[in-house]
């Protein structure tokens, strides 16, 4: 009787598929309340990595971390009528505390435009203390329906930026940076991901904002991934909070605004778009463990010398651990660091170092070769480097073989349904157009130009809509 998998294949069942890759490579486990979730070491490794990469490149662009609170007066997100339209089904709301009934209730935090603009409009005075550029690192909670871990969590983890300046065009502008410079370059960089860069849709917008710039990404089932957004809020928050400052001229002016953010939402489209039917596959440049060095037996000559690898290799710049539990059997520990997506294994047991060699698995591309042990700290980083590269292209390869050109929404609709992308003039789709698709569970995910760039307006001549299925 064949052995059975140790995870569904994706081609049977994709939803099951990620759930197991989820367990299996224990990265989190549901949480106690519905729709939230517990985020085990390895996948918060995975976490701590993005942050990491997210946050020199908020830093380089002059944004400062801070911190702002939790709960937030009911009465703040009410100052913005279409923000609290937008976010009214999600909210959690505090009634009670200390045993008595607020006199107010609080929102516990969905987003904090709201709250953070009533700081903005007291720190803002005049021109001199523009751009003010604020970063927080923190959770939020928006009451998810149909939850699915990593992806849509009631609670989830993100950084949300805040900024002010002085004129349209600097809020403009800074909003395209963060889009490319600090998402972008992560997504496709660090997290060897292809994102199709574009403007969101009017309908689609985030609620009190003039324009969503967005990153899309098409997992291994074919369907869209935002990956993350950057706004312009225009003045819409200034209005409500009066946050204005003293110009140049004399004049006390509003202030334009941006915010945008991205989530615990990337480790899933991580597992979607690298991961195979043996687990994750992790991008060198992201991978918290780049390569694990694994004595296959309990020979003090063996444990030594993986020990001495290990050491090679971190000397080489390599993030590596060894594995020398050689009490747990050493198939057990191959499957599981596989499942986990470290991107290479070096395997060593008493045969090997009679030959001077060890084994090198490599898990993005697959298969095992004997590598001299001296080789090691030149051969690995190379190997690495050469993997992180080959994400990029399979994910690149994926979207552009499967995303089409199409004339007709029905044309857009069946490319969706089949496993794809469509692309179409924007004008052929419009408002009206855009609830026809949605009868099939198909959303427009982006607008782009021809030439594949973020067009300047929603009515830009040569606007394409980009169609599909999303999570």
């Amino acid at each position: 009787m064949a052995k059975a998998p140790v995870l569904t294949p994706q081609s049977e069942d994709f939803p099951r598929w990620y759930q197991d890759v989820i367990s299996k490579a224990e990265l989190a486990d549901n949480g106690p309340v519905r729709g939230t979730m517990v985020i085990r070491p390895y996948g918060y490794g995975l976490w701590e990595r993005m942050q990491a990469e997210l946050d020199t490149r908020i830093k380089a662009t002059g944004a400062r971390n801070a911190y702002f609170p939790l709960m937030i007066p009911q009465s703040y997100l009410a100052k913005e009528a279409e923000h609290v339209e937008g976010f009214a089904p999600e909210l959690a709301v505090v009634t009670h505390g200390g045993g008595k009934q607020l006199e107010e209730p609080a929102v516990v935090r969905p987003t904090s435009e709201t709250i953070i603009n009533e700081y903005f409009a007291k720190w803002v005075q005049s021109y001199r203390d523009l751009p003010l550029l604020i970063n927080q690192w923190a959770n939020v909670v928006r009451w998810e329906m149909r939850p699915r871990v990593f992806l849509r969590t009631s609670e989830f983890l993100w950084q949300e930026g805040h900024t002010a300046h002085a004129s349209y065009e600097d809020a403009r502008d800074f909003a395209s940076l963060i889009h490319t410079d600090v998402y972008a370059d992560v997504m496709v960089n660090v997290l060897g991901i292809d994102v199709v860069l574009g403007r969101k849709t009017p309908s689609e917008r985030f609620a009190g904002a003039i324009n969503t710039l967005t990153l899309e990404a098409m997992m291994a089932d074919g369907k869209a991934l935002q990956m993350g957004t950057s706004h312009e809020l225009g003045q819409n928050f200034a209005r409500a909070f009066d946050t204005r400052f003293l110009g140049k001229d004399g004049e006390r002016d509003l202030v334009w605004q941006t915010s945008w953010g991205a989530s615990t939402r990337m480790v899933g489209g991580l597992i979607m778009s690298h991961g195979d039917d043996n687990g994750l596959r992790v991008p060198p440049r992201l991978a918290a463990v780049q390569a694990v060095v694994l004595a296959i037996k309990g020979d003090d000559a063996v444990v030594t010398r993986v020990r001495e690898i290990g050491a090679q290799l971190a000397a080489a710049g390599v993030r590596v651990e060894v594995d020398d539990r050689t009490d747990v059997p050493f198939g057990r520990r191959a499957v599981d660091w596989e499942l986990k997506g470290v991107p290479i294994r070096v395997e060593v047991g008493p045969r090997d170092l009679e030959a001077g060699t060890a084994m090198l698995a490599r898990r993005i591309p697959g298969g095992k070769e004997p590598v001299a042990i001296d080789a090691l700290p030149t051969v690995v980083p190379t190997a690495l480097e050469e993997d992180q590269e080959l994400l990029l292209r399979q994910s690149r390869e994926r979207r552009e073989s499967r995303t089409f050109d199409v004339r007709t929404l029905e044309e857009a609709a069946e490319a969706a349904k089949s496993g794809g992308w469509a692309r179409l003039p924007w004008s052929e789709v419009g408002a009206e157009g855009e609830k026809r698709l949605a009868e099939d569970a198909v959303t427009v995910r982006c607008l782009v130009a021809e030439d594949g760039s973020v067009p300047a307006s929603d009515d830009a001549p040569g606007t394409l809509a980009v169609v599909g299925r999303s999570y």
